[in-house]
Parts: C-alpha cells; structure tokens; sequence
C-alpha cells in the first residue's frame, strides 16, 4: 500500500475527507477538513482514489475522542471523532452546496440548525444477529462499516442506554434459543411506554423459545413482537402490550400509536421540534385547506388538524394511511381530516388539480424525494397555487433536483432552507425548505433543473 501526504479540504456526506492528488480526489477515511494527514491509498478508479488516514501529522481544532470505543468498525456512525457542532456546519454546506450544484439556486434565507439530544437519541434500529463461533458465540448489532460482517459491540452511545445494557444480555439470550443461527434480526422501536423487540426467526419458536422470551421480557420490561415471514406477519407475543408502542407530540396533545415495522422518525426529540417548525413556517389559519404529502401514519397531519379547517393526507402505503385514520378518531380529528392512499412518484398536473386549491402544502418524501409533485406543482397557475409550501427532506440532493423544477419552471421561490441535526455522529443530512408560489411562468420555458 502507497502512503501518501494530504491536505484535507472538505467532507463529504460519507463523513470522509475530501483531498487533491494530480488532478483526481481522494476521500480520506478518518480525515477532517483542515487536517494534513498520512494516508494509505486503498483502492484507485481513473476518476478518484479512496484512502485511509494513517497518522494525522496536523491535526484540526474540531477533532474529538470518540466517545464510543467501537467508533471506526461499527457503521452506526461516521463523525464521532468531529466536534458535535462542527458536524452541523458539514451538514448545512452539504444541502447549500446541493442547491447550488444541482439546482443552480439557493434559499433567500438560511435557517438557523435544528439541534437536539446528540447522545442516546436512536429510539429506533435495526440490529444484525449473527452465530459467529470464532467471537465465542451470538452478536447483535449495526454492520461493520463497508462490510457485511455485524460488529463486535458491546455498548451503543446513540441508543438510549437501557437499550445499549441490553445488547450482551440479547447475545445471551439468543444463544438460549433453540436455532439461534436461524435469527438474523431484532428490530428496535422505543417508545413512550414501552421498547418493542422484533424478532425476526426463520424457524418456528418452541415452547421452550417462548418462554426464554418471556421471562427476558419481564427482566427488561420490554415487548415481543414475532416475525416469522414478511412485515405483515409481525404480531405480539403478549396481547396485553397492546396499545403500549407510541410517540408523543407534546405541544399538540397527541399520542400516536404505532406498529414496530411502521416508518416513525429515529429521533423522538427533534421530530417534535421538526413538527412544530414545519407548522410555524407553514403560518396556517383556521380558515385554511391544508395538504400533507407522503404523510405516513400522520406525524404532521394530525397536528395540523388541530389548527387548520381541514387536511388532506396522501401516502403510497395503505398500511399507513389505516394507521392515520385511526389515530385521527382516537383524537377526535375524523371530520378534519382526510386520508388517501396512492403512489405519489406517478402522480400529474391533473390529479393536483382535482383534489382542488390548496392554501397550504407540506411534503415530506423519501429519499427519492417528490420529482412528480414537484413538475405538478410548477404546473399550476397561479391562482391554483398554494400560498406555502413546506418540504421535509431526507435527501439534500432531490430536495435540490425538486426545487430546480419549481424554481425554474415554475417560478417558486426559495424563501429558507435549513438543515435537522435528526442524526448526530453521522453522514446524514436532514432539512427543511420552505417555498412561495412567485408567479407562473409560461409553459415554453425551458426547465433547467439537473438530473440526480
């Protein structure tokens, strides 16, 4: 291996380095910006090379000791070694470079990072189970880093910590099991009452497993959920905790039940403080329609029907949607709001159109964002335009791809942008946008926007 001297200049999204070598970029694993490091070139491409810091010889002003002594193995996290606020600024030049790069536009205004919990905020995982016997048995937990090998670990910072003293105890317990190399999975979901434990088991469970489960649910005041196939068949191995698994959101007094396998936000914190953000800068009057894209089991829906005098709540799962509908009852919303289950990536200006005007509009898609609202949305005249729109994103790349199609062909303006800290200690990038409706532009103008 060739080791070399770099100069570090940026980060990117995978938390790595990013330095020059005769014309091509090296991304440096384990390298800040600002640092001069010694290297190990690990892979060459024509384009780009890939290396690994090997003696830091100047080292940054923001580096940290990891807290976690499995940092640098486990993939859980990539920037422990970044002092916490440092890694908010990574992030908030990561989305302004995207809306740059890609979208050839940025926010009027930059709105100030969300910050929450930065240790012990991880309420939801999805743990590895692995029979290794040259480890001395079971582990549980992330991937190895670029690896397909579960990780060693034997505590976790960024899960709250009973679920990190557990980690050791599940080992046991699954070893306890009758085919212990036939569980590949325990999924993780804390919530207000309870942590919900999947077991994902490819054999069926005897009598005996039960049991074990049992009784290691009664020492950890934990529930079992079973999956023996798909998501579909995941059910409760004790009726009674039924009802226990929700979140809360505090300032709207709701209580949102939900399912282990349900899609909720992995930091409880900072998603109540993303729902009340995303609500304020929405500025919804009682008067108002209001539509809620993507809206899952109804996160932003619910609040926002206790504000607005009606909301409409779209979402491609209908798993979702049932969800919605029967936490909008329990909260007495059922006349408030309306919930419709659809594929919103397929979706047309005539479709927009006939679910009529909107006065405000809130987005939150996956990572690959909401290209085919978007075309729909820069469509519209503008009398037919909602007055605000909203979009939560996971992805600063489609998120700037979006708002190209709505800046460019359609004539929206980015008011604010700013980055959601939801996932301290690693690469990912969280934010929220916030657009006018400017005014229409004609159809013959040619969109700009840069493909993903």
């Amino acid at each position: 291996m060739t080791l070399e001297v770099l100069d570090i200049e940026s980060m990117d999204l995978e938390a790595r380095g990013v330095a020059h070598r005769e014309g091509k970029v090296v991304f440096v694993e384990g390298a800040l910006p600002g640092e001069r490091v010694e290297a190990t070139i690990v892979r060459r491409k024509p384009s780009y090379e890939k290396a690994r810091a090997h003696r830091v010889i100047r080292a940054s002003s923001q580096r940290v000791a990891p807290r976690c002594p499995h940092f640098g193995v486990c993939g859980g996290c990539a920037m422990q070694h970044l002092e916490e606020r440092a890694q908010v600024a990574v992030k908030q030049r990561v989305l302004e470079d995207a809306f740059g790069h890609i979208g050839k536009l940025k926010p009027a205004t930059v709105l100030p990072p969300m910050y929450g919990p930065t240790w012990g905020y991880r309420y939801r995982a999805r743990l590895s189970v692995r029979l290794v016997a040259r480890k001395g048995g079971v582990l549980v937990g992330f991937r190895e880093r670029h690896s397909s090998y579960v990780a060693d670990m034997t505590e976790c910072h960024v899960m709250p910590r009973h679920v990190s003293d557990m980690l050791v105890p599940l080992r046991r317990m699954v070893e306890s099991l009758s085919t212990p190399d036939r569980i590949p999975q325990i999924e993780v979901a804390v919530g207000d009452r309870t942590t919900a434990l999947v077991l994902r088991h490819m054999e069926a469970l005897t009598k005996q497993d039960l049991g074990i489960l049992r009784a290691f649910a009664e020492r950890w005041k934990v529930s079992w959920w079973l999956q023996p196939k798909g998501p579909d068949s995941v059910h409760l191995l004790c009726e009674e905790d039924e009802g226990l698994l929700a979140y809360t959101l505090p300032d709207f007094g709701l209580r949102m039940e939900y399912r282990p396998t349900d899609f909720t936000q992995v930091n409880p914190h900072i998603n109540r403080s993303l729902v009340a953000r995303a609500i304020s800068l929405l500025d919804v009057a009682p008067d108002h329609r209001v539509a809620d894209l993507f809206c899952g089991l109804g996160n932003f829906t619910l609040p926002l029907a206790t504000l607005a005098r009606e909301v409409v709540g779209i979402e491609g799962s209908s798993t979702l949607t049932d969800r919605a509908l029967q936490g909008a009852a329990a909260h007495g919303l059922q006349d408030k709001t309306r919930f419709a289950t659809l594929n919103l990536f397929e979706v047309d200006l005539a479709w927009l159109r006939a679910l009529g005007r909107f006065d405000r509009m809130l987005i939150d898609p996956p990572r690959e964002g909401a290209e085919a609202v978007a075309r729909a949305l820069a469509s519209l005249t503008d009398e037919e335009r909602p007055g605000r729109i909203v979009y939560v994103s996971c992805n600063p790349a489609t998120l700037a791809r979006d708002a190209a199609i709505m800046k460019h062909k359609g004539g929206y303006v980015l008011e604010a942008a700013g980055v959601v800290n939801m996932f301290p200690h690693t690469g990912h990038v969280e934010s929220i946008a916030v657009f006018s409706p400017g005014q229409a532009l004609p159809e013959e103008v040619e969109d700009t926007s840069t493909e993903v």
